[in-house]
């Protein structure tokens, strides 16, 4: 073979090895979740609402959070803060406003004195936790 067609066949495979390169780092990943796990730890999490228990309200959205982040983290979403991974991860959710209003609704209960919210409130912030699960394929 002639010395530049061998150049010209060794360009095109490293050319083709970039690419497949690029491809690979530019498409989503799905990330494999032990789902039975996070269905479980969720559905927990769901009968600790009870509408007669304002304490409850408290517990399901920080756990609901905690939960959301924790499948954040597993997935590789980088942050310092779950509000950090959420800048990052907009892309992921059907309804990220959603997201961020029960994490902001998350933060108030946790840095605000005296802050209280309604069964609906917590019931509303859950099912966005939920959905937002979904969307990543936790559960």
């Amino acid at each position: 073979m002639d010395g530049g067609v061998v150049t010209f066949v060794l360009a095109i495979l490293i050319i083709a090895v970039f690419v497949f390169v690029a491809i690979l780092l530019t498409g989503k990943r799905q990330y494999h979740f032990n789902k039975e796990n996070y269905q479980a730890k969720f559905l927990s999490i769901e009968n600790r609402l009870k509408q007669e228990n304002p304490a409850s309200y408290v517990t399901t959205i920080i756990e609901g959070d905690k939960l959301l982040d924790k499948a954040l983290i597993e997935m590789g979403v980088p942050g310092k803060t779950m509000g950090d991974r959420l800048k990052r991860s907009g892309d992921k959710f059907t309804h990220l406003n959603s997201v961020w209003r029960a994490h902001k609704l998350r933060n108030a209960i946790a840095h605000e004195s005296g802050f209280e919210i309604s069964y609906k409130q917590a019931s509303n912030a859950l099912e966005v936790y939920k959905q937002a699960l979904k969307d990543l394929g936790a559960i």
